[in-house]
């Protein structure tokens, strides 16, 4: 079996570009004999299924079975929040609801798939995502480097992410105005508008390496988001042992179970508290890993051939 795989997203910064990263490294791995990987935006006439793990390598027509990895529908739940209403917007989605598969990160966005963009349930396989291998607990010395180097308080709450846009759903502004005891750290690309956030910490774009350690030395991560697809960050933390209070969504509550202090969608001020009352260690991370999901990815291409 040849499949042609999209891996332009790998260079995003955000978590899509770390499950296109993950994923083709562990597809490789789990190739059986007789399979092969290449990637390339456009099937070539000679591979028997295309694969895009993200929306924007979606194709209207394909020639091949065509499989879509959607990792959340949140513009089209919250269209007057992202504008997001152009030609090229709706023909992203027209793809996805072509496309013969569509790979899902859970179940909650599964449902969310079959309400707004009307798919059949039939076509739809979930698949979760896990942490990158890198992203395990670091050593007290390495803590102590990076603590040095980027001037980190003995004790902080962190929160993860992408911050060159406003996103509505993250709800950073209200965490940063939450009432805290320890200080807060926000940890990833940043873009001019979170100078204005009172009281925190900006570490900027750290590498992976650097995000373990600031895992490992969290006293607790925090999410307040109120709609995520999957939440990979809270899965990334209680693999290096950083406990986790996040907003109570779906999604989350999904992939987390019990592993994570949970507080209502639109009280961040709780959900603060409860981050700052959380102790070590951490329950232990979902044992799901990029190889499980690379051969679950190859069982959906297996299906359509």
């Amino acid at each position: 079996m040849r499949v042609a795989l999209d891996t332009r997203g790998g260079a995003d910064l955000r978590g899509v570009g770390r499950y296109v990263r993950c994923l083709t490294d562990a597809l490789r791995a789990t190739a059986e004999a007789g399979d092969d990987l290449v990637e390339r935006r456009r099937p070539p006439g000679a591979c028997d299924v295309f694969h895009s793990p993200w929306l924007d390598g979606a194709l209207l027509h394909a020639r091949i079975p065509q499989v879509v990895t959607l990792h959340d529908v949140v513009p089209l739940k919250r269209r007057s929040e992202y504008l997001r209403t152009g030609v090229r917007f709706r023909l992203r989605y027209l793809a996805v609801q072509r496309a013969d598969r569509i790979i899902v990160p859970t179940a909650a966005v599964a449902a969310d798939v079959v309400e707004h963009l009307g798919v059949s349930e039939a076509r739809l396989r979930v698949v979760h995502e896990a942490p990158a291998p890198v992203l395990r607990p670091a050593s007290p010395e390495a803590i102590a480097e990076l603590r040095e180097r980027l001037e980190l308080p003995e004790r902080f709450l962190l929160w993860v992410g992408g911050m060159r846009h406003r996103d509505p759903r993250k709800r950073l502004s209200e965490l940063a105005a939450a009432p805290r005891t320890l200080p807060l750290v926000l940890a990833g690309p940043a873009g001019v508008w979170t100078e204005a956030l009172p009281d925190v910490q900006l570490t900027g774009e750290v590498s992976d390496e650097d995000l373990a350690t600031l895992y490992s030395a969290a006293h607790a991560l925090v999410l307040p988001s109120d709609d995520e697809g999957f939440g990979l960050t809270p899965v990334e933390a209680l693999r290096c042992g950083c406990p986790v209070a996040c907003s109570d969504v779906p999604a989350l509550r999904e992939v987390l179970g019990d592993r994570a202090a949970f507080a209502p969608r639109d009280d961040v001020d709780g959900l603060v508290a409860l981050a700052e009352a959380l102790e070590r260690p951490a329950p232990p991370a979902p044992a799901w890993t990029w190889d499980d999901a690379a051969r679950a990815t190859w069982d959906v291409y297996r299906e359509l051939i």
